[in-house]
């Protein structure tokens, strides 16, 4: 059976990516979590990790160590990982490597803490530009695929690399267009992320630096973490 080796599900977005893929898909694994440290977590991760970060995939003695690569990697063996159809399939690769590459400002400014609702004082202009490819990206697939997913009918890795999106736009207050915020509450409503979403509420940790990175970008109004619905 595959081992996935991810971090807090509170914070941790690129852990979420393949995680959720292989929920919604049925592919069993073995869930290693590894609480973030204080610091540098290089060294606490570098025994299972060859960059030190998560997420990996072990597959026996085959490490696979970038969320791309591990969609790819599943690709190969298991299906529904992309679309079937050739040209459903060329926009959902290139849409997760957008998201996979791009959006550093939504990034930055808006880091993964599923238990929190920040107020932020103010779009600056390059989130708004973030956002705005965001929702053109998001309303194209929607559009061209038919939904309800992103690239057609069924779950794939593209909706997968945007799930910590959802997140953020659930904690940040974004705003989007209604056909964007109605992808975000479909997707919030998915078994496997309603899955994640109880498990980081419930998580006890709490990681300095990723605190101060969410309590830097605005008023925090609500702090759900320690509730369960």
């Amino acid at each position: 059976m595959y081992q996935l080796h991810i971090a807090n599900k509170n914070y941790s977005s690129w852990s979420l990516r393949p995680w959720v893929l292989m929920k919604t898909l049925d592919i069993p694994f073995d869930e290693a979590l590894h609480p973030f440290q204080s610091g540098d977590n290089h060294d606490l991760f570098a025994h299972f990790s060859p960059t030190g970060r998560v997420p990996v995939l072990y597959d026996g003695a085959t490490a696979v160590w970038d969320s791309l690569a591990i969609a790819e990697y599943l690709a190969d063996t298991h299906a529904g990982i992309w679309p079937e159809e050739r040209q459903a399939r060329a926009w959902a690769r290139c849409a997760a490597a957008e998201m996979h590459a791009g959006f550093g400002t939504l990034r930055n400014l808006c880091p993964m803490n599923c238990g929190l609702r920040v107020r932020l004082p103010a779009l600056p202009d390059a989130l708004r530009a973030d956002l705005t490819r965001l929702d053109a990206l998001w309303r194209q697939g929607l559009s061209r695929f038919g939904g309800p997913f992103l690239a057609g009918p069924a779950f794939s890795a593209a909706d997968a690399f945007f799930a910590p999106v959802v997140f953020r736009v659930q904690t940040y207050g974004l705003p989007l267009s209604d056909a964007a915020q109605a992808w975000c509450r479909a997707m919030l409503a998915l078994p496997a992320l309603r899955e994640w979403y109880q498990q980081a509420l419930a998580e006890e940790w709490r990681d300095p630096s990723h605190e101060e990175e969410s309590v830097g970008q605005g008023e925090i109004i609500e702090d759900l973490r320690g509730r369960t619905e």
